[in-house]
């Protein structure tokens, strides 16, 4: 049955207007981006094919042009499209948090580095530099590794902290597995960093871990006084 046959509130599109994105699943995320099916197949019935194939939303998103246009119904015009809107998106949260407004909403903090940090398959050590308002004054990606974790200097974070005049300062990285729960080893970086900040005045807010699904905060969890 072709999605126009479907009953108005379970069509992806209108799903979507009355109920906002997040009512929807994945497959009807992917639905409203593709817009058509094939023969036989709803646009439904084909992303949840490619969600199969791909694995998850994560590995459809993160494929190389080469391996996404191999997926049925995909080619070199849908993968412009999606890289076009994931860029979208990073620019979006960069705009929100250029103005100063973000780090009011601890939602929008998190879509903003699950937006630059989710698709890496090696691990990413980012900080937010903020000024003694808590305004962004800098991101950065300061150290990169393999999927089994970076090598993070405290002396060479401390350092870019004083060249942007920062009052506070936001962790980030991510796990390429997906699996967002803290390891000791991350545990044991984020206090040493902290005992190194706190030496010149510097805060340390939070620390986040992107991975599949919400974003982990040590903050939230009690892991940063």
């Amino acid at each position: 049955m072709a999605i126009k046959d479907w009953p108005a509130e379970d069509r992806p599109r209108e799903k979507l207007l009355q109920r906002g994105s997040d009512a929807l699943t994945d497959a009807e995320l992917l639905a409203i981006f593709l817009r058509t099916g094939t023969h036989g197949k709803s646009a439904v019935d084909l992303a949840r094919d490619l969600l199969n194939d791909f694995g998850s939303l994560k590995g459809l998103l993160n494929a190389d042009q080469q391996h996404f246009c191999m997926g049925h119904g995909l080619g070199s015009a849908k993968y412009a499209q999606l890289q076009a809107v994931l860029e979208m998106a990073k620019r979006h949260f960069k705009e929100i948090l250029d103005r100063g407004s973000a780090l009011t909403s601890l939602d929008i903090t998190k879509a903003y580095l699950s937006a630059h940090l989710r698709g890496y398959a090696y691990e990413v050590f980012a900080c937010l530099f903020l000024d003694n308002q808590h305004r962004v004054i800098r991101f950065a990606e300061l150290f990169k590794g393999t999927i089994d974790g970076a090598s993070v200097y405290p002396r060479e974070v401390v350092k870019q902290a004083l060249d942007y005049n920062a009052a506070a300062v936001i962790f980030a990285h991510n796990h390429p597995s997906g699996i967002t729960e803290p390891s000791q080893s991350d545990k044991q970086i984020t206090e040493k960093l902290k005992q190194a900040l706190a030496l010149f005045d510097i805060r340390v807010l939070d620390h986040f871990i992107i991975g599949d699904g919400a974003p982990y905060s040590f903050a939230e969890h009690g892991l940063i006084a």
